[in-house]
């Protein structure tokens, strides 16, 4: 006797969109929050700029005035100049820091695995707690110059911290601290990505080690060395923890930043509008970073993928 076999029809395949639905939710809907928040705010602080809030928002038209106010301020103009000299050298030196290391590391040395985890371990640091530290190091009482004038050298002066002319410098060299391991990683990442067919020609036709770099090496890290400046700048031009540690913008204002001046002019002078024109102010100097940036990279893209 033969067994009848049932044959049952299976399930209409869904739709790949359907199926993909619960990752499109996990990516997407975290995202759209995080996009709608940022533009809110964004679009609440630049209204609250043209209104002439004080502790609280109001409605009301002021026009320019609280960026007139903003831009003739001692504050903001210290603060402007400041940025100028904070973000030109930090961004430079960090660069050259993080170049140094990366070449370093590149050649193989031995423990290369501890001390690419000893360069990179500031970035695991806050920026207040790293603040904090350099200002205990820095402090002519506590630190540097306290230890040596223990050791008998008591003509030593380390005092950059209290001197309103090289105050600011102690900042580039906590940053710098922070950020040059960045720099070394990305680096590092560019230099073990070059062809080593080309170096070994370029060795076999009798090129030094400093004609390599000049001619090969550095070149190649063209794009990465544009995307770290880029990122150093959105770091400088944002700097507010770091500064506030370490100096809280003395002595005096002589390290006054951007982002110090709208602390200051919305939460201790309780000027709302002003404060959020310095904020909207600080938005547009960002911009001129990141959108030439952005433009560069849509080039890049578009060149890539004709070639």
């Amino acid at each position: 006797m033969t067994n009848a076999v049932s044959i049952r029809p299976g399930r209409p395949a869904l739709p790949e969109w359907l199926r993909r639905l619960p990752e499109y939710l996990m990516i997407w809907v975290p995202l759209l929050l995080s996009a709608a928040h940022l533009v809110s705010f964004s679009l609440w602080t630049v209204w609250i700029s043209f209104t002439p809030s004080t502790l609280v928002p109001v409605s009301g038209w002021v026009g320019l005035r609280n960026y007139s106010a903003v831009a003739a301020s001692r504050n903001w103009q210290i603060a402007f100049d400041n940025l100028l000299l904070f973000g030109s050298a930090f961004v430079l030196l960090s660069l050259v820091t993080g170049l140094a290391l990366a070449i370093l590391l590149d050649q193989r040395i031995r423990g290369e695995n501890v001390l690419r985890s000893i360069f990179l371990y500031p970035l695991a640091v806050s920026f207040v707690v790293t603040g904090t530290v350099w200002s205990w190091l820095l402090n002519p009482g506590l630190g540097i110059q306290k230890l040596v004038h223990d050791l008998g050298w008591a003509s030593f002066k380390f005092d950059w911290l209290i001197d309103r002319d090289m105050a600011i410098w102690t900042i580039v060299i906590a940053a710098i601290w922070q950020s040059s391991g960045f720099a070394m990683a990305l680096f590092l990442a560019g230099l073990r990505s070059v062809d080593a067919d080309i170096v070994k020609a370029a060795q076999i036709d009798g090129a030094g080690p400093v004609r390599i770099y000049r001619r090969i090496i550095l070149p190649s890290l063209w794009p990465i060395t544009i995307t770290v400046v880029v990122i150093q700048l959105q770091f400088a031009i944002s700097t507010f923890d770091l500064v506030r540690a370490l100096t809280n913008g003395g002595p005096g204002i002589a390290t006054q930043l951007p982002a110090l001046v709208v602390y200051d002019l919305m939460f201790q002078r309780s000027l709302l509008g002003r404060g959020a024109a310095a904020a909207v102010l600080m938005l547009l100097i960002l911009l001129a970073v990141l959108l030439p940036y952005a433009a560069w990279r849509y080039v890049q893209r578009r060149r890539a993928a004709h070639a």
